[in-house]
């Protein structure tokens, strides 16, 4: 979709579908009344007509209407002027609003819901609001189809968000970051629906291999089984020892400033199918652990936009990448492996991978790059969906500036997490009486447990974990990647530019 800012009265939009608010019990936007009035009263008359109330998130299509230039208004309900229009409130009214224009078979699309004054947020984050939701909402994956479904209404090819000249530079600069941060989205949620049998590790690899050639600052390498033997990577290897597929350890570097300053480094879970190996998964709903790789796509999403933006930042994309499959090589429960930290680690279950992927290379990270901070992405843990739904990311850290900087960005981007545990009293679950430490630590706060293992690897550093189980994709008839936690991933690194540029 191709996204415009424009200053044209939104009365006078000549085609396509206008959007347009109004709030509870009818009271209008300027907007509304504008249009309202072009038509001579006949908006306000249909809207009474069909007992549209302007209740939040509702909304009413109206095609042909006299006097006014577009092809069709939707009107999209605000909720109860009354009440404060917090940054929550207006994107769950934006995500509406998108869907519903997403499915108007409209070719082009203007936007008029930056008028509404939003709490503590300026035109640029309302643009970048609009671009994103829309951007999702307009999202296909038909690379696997043999034919495209001809019956689905084709979403808009263009966008043009409205905004007042005073806010025009603010609502450009917000477009120009919501197509960033929506590719990177985009790209994520590409890589994470393709099937186990196309998206394998080394094709993984080729992706970010062919990320680093779209960008003159990115680069790339990624490291196959010879270099992480040498390495004494055995738990990541443990982990890719049933499958043929050989594994890759991902390396995308991007240099936006001087070499001096230390870079911020992503890393993400790369399983790109989990069949949970010897300690095999049920039969139900497998297909989905096609998505145990979006950490790894997320933060290869993230960097995407990071190089888009040209932030001033030093970023390093780790994304160890595997399979966990059943085999007559396959690790097995009470085996005991090495990491490249010298801790030996009893695996008492093959399903928990992640972790065993993820401990080497947070030592890799830190012994290669020295870096200012860590986060992990990893679709981690079953007990994480049980304790947060699929509404929030997990977020466990052990430098508590940290964890607020990400709480923050998840709030400002609408993809939010929740701060856990990391007390020691957790680890204690994870010994062992024949390793240093365990895989697992029992049924009990399963989330917390593992992280706490990962903790275990990253005591020299400023690190946090996002576990994104519940958040990573959808299940049922909206089964697909969402591209989480990109948003909060982009927005962290926004923030830290701004610091870095200040």
């Amino acid at each position: 979709m191709q996204f415009s800012t424009t200053t044209t009265d939104v009365s006078r939009i000549r085609s396509g579908c206008l959007v347009v608010g109004g709030f509870e019990g009818r009271r209008p936007t300027p907007a509304y009344r504008a249009l309202d009035a072009a038509s001579a009263g006949r908006l306000d008359a249909i809207a009474r007509k069909t007992r549209f109330q302007g209740d939040a998130g509702k909304h009413l299509h109206v095609h042909a209407l006299d006097g006014v230039t577009a092809d069709s208004v939707l009107v999209v309900g605000c909720g109860p002027q009354s009440e404060a229009m917090t940054a929550a409130r207006y994107l769950k009214i934006a995500g509406a609003a998108a869907g519903a224009a997403a499915g108007a078979g409209a070719s082009s699309v203007t936007w008029a819901l930056g008028e509404i004054e939003v709490d503590d947020r300026d035109a640029g984050w309302k643009s970048r609001v609009a671009v994103e939701r829309l951007s999702d909402a307009a999202y296909r994956f038909d690379a696997m189809r043999g034919k495209v479904d001809d019956k689905r209404t084709p979403p808009p090819a263009r966008a043009s968000v409205a905004t007042t000249r005073g806010d025009r530079a603010a609502a450009r600069a917000g477009v120009d970051t919501g197509q960033a941060i929506a590719a990177g989205t985009s790209l994520a949620r590409d890589l994470g629906n393709l099937p186990g049998n196309v998206c394998t590790p080394r094709y993984l690899a080729d992706q970010a291999k062919a990320l680093a050639a779209r960008h003159p600052k990115v680069t790339f390498k990624a490291l196959d089984e010879a270099r992480m033997k040498r390495l004494g990577m055995g738990s990541l290897l443990s982990v890719a020892r049933g499958s043929r597929e050989p594994p890759r350890l991902i390396v995308l570097e991007y240099r936006g400033a001087a070499r001096s300053v230390a870079p911020i480094v992503l890393v993400g879970k790369g399983v790109t199918f989990d069949s949970g190996g010897i300690s095999i998964k049920p039969a139900s709903a497998m297909d989905e652990m096609k998505f145990d790789m979006c950490g790894a796509a997320s933060v290869i999403g993230a960097m995407e936009a990071c190089a888009t933006l040209g932030l001033p930042l030093n970023v390093v994309a780790l994304a160890p990448a595997t399979e966990n499959l059943p085999d007559g090589n396959a690790s097995k429960p009470g085996d005991i492996v090495s990491t490249m930290a010298g801790t030996t680690v009893e695996i008492l279950n093959t399903d928990a991978e992640g972790r065993l992927i993820l401990c080497d290379t947070l030592t890799y990270a830190e012994q290669r790059y020295k870096p200012d901070v860590i986060v992990d992405v990893a679709t981690l843990t079953g007990a994480c969906v049980i304790a947060l739904g699929h509404h929030a990311s997990g977020l466990f850290s052990n430098h508590q500036p940290l964890a607020d900087a990400l709480l923050a960005a998840g709030e400002h981007a609408g993809d939010r997490a929740w701060q856990m545990p990391l007390w020691d009293e957790y680890a204690k679950q994870l010994e062992s009486n024949f390793a240093d430490v365990a895989n697992v630590g029992g049924r009990d706060a399963g989330a917390v447990t593992a992280a706490s293992f990962l903790a275990r690897f990253a005591k020299k550093q400023r690190w946090a974990h996002l576990d994104v189980a519940g958040t990573a994709w959808h299940s049922g008839k909206a089964k697909g990647a969402t591209g989480r936690p990109v948003g909060l991933l982009c927005q962290y690194l926004l923030d830290r530019a701004s610091e870095a540029s200040a």
